[in-house]
């Protein structure tokens, strides 16, 4: 036992000095938390020119309909008095571009109602799709109250105004004993997509480390010289632990550095997330149109805010504990695999013909997880997060959106004993192959060295 925690200390202690190591410690919880921070940051961040555009309404039905705003400026003009000249608007627009400080010509046809995509925008600068959208609202809720007139309704602006309703859904979850947790299927789904992958991802990057390892102390004839003093059932232990260990670590600065970057970031960059916001946001609703970059912000501060505290209706203590477990689980059951591999082989290209039947089935988990987040508690999101091979991905896409605690407790166990039978199995690999070198080696000779 002494000298598996050597080998465990050994492994772990080279792999946690290398440089790869410590930059990726630090670098990636600061890209994590650029994903989360940064897209609600630049929501709030506001463009500060102002941009002037030239309205060519050919119906004259539509001046000064367009509501400005502290960024969007409309003038309503005429290419020229000209009959033939004003036809060609486009020369006109060069024009008006070309002769003073706009940001673009708009074009209104006089037929706009009947014609789709009638609206024609010209400009030397893409156009932003916040401003096309003001537009475009804008004309369509003119366009609406003309022909509503039509019926000769009275106070139909109030009446437009009254029935005017935004509805929206909460979702609720009922447990077992009576207790009532609100939902967010959409977070959940995001939630179980990370943490699924990462588990795959961390599957294949550390097990791979664990392959590598053992095929490089065989090409270098080190092993000869462990195996001499150390089983190698205690060697492969060592290696799979020791590895794990580094990855554990890892994971739990990750979990620890994003934490504090993402709670540092908010505090700064977005300071004005606050209740005050969201009223702020619903007060200056103007129904139709945009009304103004400060309502835009005020109304994306909202729905960043709304983000974070959906961020915190998440049990994290259940999501790290089953990550933890899973991510560990999964590990050492792929990472023997991975190690009885390497020692099989004597170079990393011999390993191929054995690498498919153990990818499989983590490519079949991937395939399916888009199943299970639509449909949780189906019967293939069930089996699929039981069977040990695929349970380490698909039962994290299921934990999110609330799973039995049997469920899970089935599925740990199965994966506790499908490793100590993999750990058993590449033992037997393992002790043969890792002393075996210039012979190709076949299923069938696998077979003999399981059967010895």
């Amino acid at each position: 036992m002494n000298k598996t925690l050597i080998i465990i200390q050994r492994e772990y202690l080279t792999r946690v000095r290398k440089t790869s190591f410590i930059v990726m410690t630090f670098l990636g919880p600061v890209l994590f938390a650029a994903m989360l921070v940064l897209p609600a940051w630049f929501a709030t961040i506001e463009d500060e020119e102002v941009k002037h555009i030239a309205v060519f309404d050919e119906s004259f039905e539509f001046i000064e309909t367009i509501p400005e705003t502290a960024k969007f400026k409309f003038t309503y003009v005429f290419p020229g008095d000209d009959e033939e000249y004003a036809r060609d608007y486009i020369d006109g627009f060069k024009k008006i571009l070309g002769e003073t400080d706009y940001f673009a010509f708009m074009y209104i046809p006089e037929y706009i109602a009947s014609l789709q995509n009638s609206i024609e925008f010209y400009s030397y600068k893409q156009a932003p799709a916040n401003l096309t959208m003001h537009i475009a609202n804008a004309i369509e809720k003119e366009i609406e109250t003309k022909k509503l007139k039509t019926f000769n309704i009275e106070n139909l602006d109030d009446i437009l105004h009254s029935v005017k309703t935004r509805i929206g859904i909460r979702s609720y979850k009922l447990s077992e004993g009576g207790a009532i947790k609100e939902s967010h299927s959409f977070l959940n789904m995001v939630v179980a997509y990370v943490s699924a992958f990462m588990i795959y991802l961390f599957i294949f990057l550390f097990g791979a480390q664990v392959m590598r390892g053992v095929i490089e102390e065989k090409t270098n004839r080190i092993v000869e010289v462990i195996v001499s003093s150390v089983k190698p059932f205690q060697l492969l232990a060592g290696k799979v632990v020791g590895v794990a260990l580094t990855g554990l670590t890892q994971f739990l600065a990750w979990v620890l550095l994003t934490l504090i970057i993402v709670l540092a970031a908010k505090s700064i960059l977005l300071p004005d997330f606050t209740e005050e916001a969201i009223q702020q946001a619903n007060q200056l609703q103007v129904v139709g149109s945009l009304a103004g970059d400060h309502i835009q912000q005020s109304e994306a501060s909202a729905k960043a805010l709304e983000a974070f505290n959906m961020l915190q209706s998440i049990n994290f203590s259940v999501m790290i504990g089953c990550f933890l477990f899973f991510f560990i689980g999964g590990y050492l059951l792929y990472g023997s695999l991975f190690a009885a591999i390497g020692s099989a082989v004597g170079t990393e290209a011999g390993t191929q013909q054995f690498m498919l039947p153990i990818t499989i089935p983590l490519i079949i988990a991937i395939m399916v997880m888009a199943n299970v987040m639509q449909n949780p508690d189906g019967p293939l999101a069930f089996w699929f997060s039981i069977i040990p091979l695929t349970s380490p991905v698909v039962m994290m896409a299921r934990v999110p959106f609330g799973v039995p605690f049997g469920e899970i407790a089935l599925s740990m166990v199965l994966l506790v004993l499908a490793f100590i039978g993999a750990i058993w199995l590449s033992a037997k690999i393992y002790r043969t192959g890792i002393l075996l070198y210039g012979k190709k080696i076949t299923y069938r000779e696998l077979w003999k060295w399981i059967r010895y």
